[in-house]
């Protein structure tokens, strides 16, 4: 979330930023600023109470010291006045702190300068481009066709043990896809990143440290008996490994990458858009995520997005990136770049990787923040991009590279599947 400082600092500047969003958020931001004013009150009153009881709980002990314990018992029953003086200002505090803090969870993040205006994905800017489109045979099949007649991925035997949006993989497919997992895994080693496996559950507070609560409570699977969600990303368990540490500068930048599966309920998602692996409710993702010092968080954005555009040249892919206008961009994000496939078959732009700074948003949520050389406090800034997300990759290889008699494996994938052609 946004912090109150900075707000009060730049207050102006926050509400025009926010208009990129397509938000008038003069009113929030005017509420945030009176209702710290109130905290700041509350809590100089309890301060100055607490520093009244303390003086004359000494002054009665001199006076019990020197015999004078009438004058002692005397104060006595102004500091149990004082005490409960205090009880009650501690308790406004805490309620005054907990509504500003409710405010401050649904601001979203300013978005960085660059940002353009816009209202919708159509408003997006095309900022690169690379790779041919391949001339495919006259009988080209969508990807979902394609799995039908290799036998490779099941939708309606994922949609009688679960529903729509649940594929089962099967033979080279899950070979395939495994394949696939394992080669986005070992390049993000080889980039330097630190592997882990992460929980597929988190609590309510890793939620709310990342920004997918409150913001996206209505998409992600709620387990309610135990009060815990079913991740929508590896970023979620893997930010929140460092929550609440404080970290020293020599210990930055660091750097995990991590395989999970991804759930989400995707409500209100229908159409031929969303045929086949196009959307699904659980799919698999590499995920890569960067902890930095505030000064090179920009340079380290800049190196994961050479690094996703390193993958898919391997994979020769024709890809474009476009970065998120101010209507599209999420909302913990400052800066989001997309990574879009073509899809030759479905003569249309599959989105499969998201790059972002979340500058301090992410870090104030979960006071995450490392100690300088001059020994001040700072809050770290945290990143993260998919690398890749697999369903609409593995689309863009079956429809990209197939051929009259069968479904060419990329080259660099072979390694990995074992065969060259499905």
């Amino acid at each position: 979330m946004l912090q109150v400082a900075y707000i009060r600092e730049n207050k102006d500047d926050v509400i025009k930023r926010l208009s990129i969003r397509n938000i008038d958020a003069s009113q929030m931001i005017e509420d945030v600023i009176t209702l710290d004013e109130d905290r700041r009150k509350l809590q100089t009153q309890l301060d100055n109470t607490l520093a009244e009881s303390n003086a004359l709980s000494k002054e009665i002990g001199n006076l019990f010291k020197t015999g004078r314990a009438e004058e002692a018992n005397t104060l006595k029953a102004k500091t149990t006045q004082l005490k409960e003086d205090s009880k009650q200002l501690n308790e406004s505090l805490n309620a005054k702190a907990a509504e500003l803090d409710e405010l401050l969870y649904k601001i979203p993040n300013v978005p960085h300068e660059s940002v353009p205006f816009g209202t919708t994905e159509s408003d997006n800017e095309e900022i690169h481009r690379e790779g041919d489109v391949p001339k495919l045979h006259a009988n080209a099949l969508p990807h979902w066709e394609l799995a039908k007649k290799y036998d490779i991925i099941d939708f309606e035997l994922g949609n009688k043990i679960t529903g729509a949006g649940f594929p089962v993989y099967k033979g080279k497919g899950a070979r395939l896809q495994r394949a696939l997992i394992a080669y986005f895994l070992d390049k993000n080693i080889e980039a330097g990143y630190t592997e882990y496996q992460l929980p597929h559950l988190v609590n309510e507070a890793s939620g709310f440290g990342t920004g997918q609560l409150p913001d996206k409570e209505g998409q992600m699977y709620h387990i309610g008996a135990d009060n815990l969600y079913l991740i929508p990303t590896a970023e979620v368990p893997g930010t929140n490994l460092f929550r609440g540490d404080l970290l020293s500068e020599s210990e930055l930048p660091i750097s995990i990458t991590g395989y999970t599966p991804c759930f989400r309920r995707e409500a209100g998602s229908y159409g031929a858009h969303v045929r086949g692996l196009n959307r699904l409710h659980q799919f698999d993702k590499v995920e890569i995520i960067r902890v930095e010092h505030p000064e090179n968080s920009y340079n380290a954005f800049e190196g994961m997005i050479d690094h996703v555009k390193g993958i898919l040249e391997e994979l020769k892919l024709p890809y474009r990136i476009l970065k998120l206008c101010g209507g599209d961009v999420t909302f913990a994000s400052a800066l989001t770049y997309d990574f879009e496939v073509y899809s030759t078959a479905q003569e249309r732009w599959l989105e499969i990787s998201s790059v972002s700074n979340f500058e301090t948003f992410q870090a104030n949520r979960l006071k995450l923040r490392f100690k300088n050389s001059d020994g001040k406090t700072q809050l770290c800034h945290t990143l993260n991009g998919s690398s890749l997300a697999l369903p609409r990759v593995l689309a863009g290889i079956l429809e990209n590279y197939q051929t009259e008699d069968g479904i060419q494996i990329p080259e660099v994938l072979i390694p990995y599947t074992g065969f060259d052609k499905i």
